[in-house]
């Protein structure tokens, strides 16, 4: 199977690169390739690829930088994804897009279902929101996967946020009243790529799902399980949010309800425990 990514060396894509092998030729894109900020280059990019399906790994995720860069979030969360489904459209292709939970209010504590209301409180929810909507618009076999807390050895995460600070300090204070899943971009990779391969003979599964990982927990949870496992003496003192403020507000609750994902997909929720326990592996294995 030929698959086109859109991303080259996000977390998701770096991963989706790494599937690569037998019966899975992966084609990774990088801005040079495909500049997301212009969707007919992106579009033009699918026709000329001609794979046999498309997972876009690649989106505007500064959150704060998006509030006052709109313009750009949109082209490329929107937009752009608007393009690359309306090409797969038209080829009759699957196409798989990564979402977000800052697609919803945060408020609550019962965990999100794909159908519930959305409502962003910022621009990168937003765009990402307004994606969504122009991919199921365009119709075809699309699936918008959204999840959550993304980390993996790759690029700028939470963990190795958290792996630097707890080296260099005795004590930290994080956030602990938001709650969500934390998701390993390896299996969320993996999600990608079944889903697609699904779509080819089971078109009627195109829709909107939820991935991510379990069991639900505060980032400062989170932090204190990566300190235990990376054997890192730090003390973390829990702090609400309005301790810590940021120009783009960030939802108190995450939780997703993946269940329709597990019911279509046959993919169950990862426990991000055994995703940390792999992450610090690759972190500590010398690289070559």
């Amino acid at each position: 199977m030929k698959i086109l990514v859109f991303g080259h060396s996000g977390q998701v894509a770096t991963e989706l690169r790494a599937l690569a092998g037998t019966g899975l030729h992966i084609t990774a894109l990088a801005r040079a390739d495909a500049d997301l900020t212009d969707p007919n280059a992106c579009a033009a990019a699918i026709n000329a690829h001609a794979p046999d399906a498309v997972i876009n790994a690649a989106a505007y995720t500064a959150v704060d930088k998006a509030e006052s860069d709109e313009v750009t979030a949109n082209l490329i969360n929107a937009q752009a994804p608007a393009a690359m489904a309306r090409a797969c459209a038209a080829c009759d292709i699957p196409f798989v897009s990564i979402s977000t939970d800052y697609v919803f209010s945060g408020a609550g504590d019962a965990p999100w279902h794909p159908h519930h209301p959305t409502n962003p409180q910022g621009v990168y929810g937003r765009t990402k929101r307004e994606g969504e909507i122009a991919i199921a618009a365009e119709g075809g076999r699309y699936a918008v996967l959204r999840t959550s807390w993304v980390v993996s050895a790759h690029g700028n995460n939470f963990v190795k946020t958290m792996l630097r600070l707890g080296t260099e300090r005795d004590a930290l204070t994080v956030v602990a009243d938001q709650i969500g899943g934390p998701t390993g971009a390896d299996e969320i990779a993996h999600a990608c790529i079944t889903i697609a391969q699904t779509l080819v003979s089971e078109p009627h599964k195109a829709g909107i799902y939820h991935f991510a990982g379990t069991p639900d927990t505060s980032w400062a949870g989170f932090a204190r399980a990566i300190f235990d496992q990376a054997g890192i003496t730090c003390d973390v003192t829990d702090i609400p949010s309005s301790d810590y403020p940021t120009p783009a507000k960030r939802p108190l609750n995450s939780r997703l309800d993946c269940s329709a994902t597990q019911a279509a997909f046959g993919i169950p929720r990862p426990d991000w425990r055994e995703s940390l326990t792999q992450i610090l592996t690759q972190l500590d294995t010398p690289k070559d």
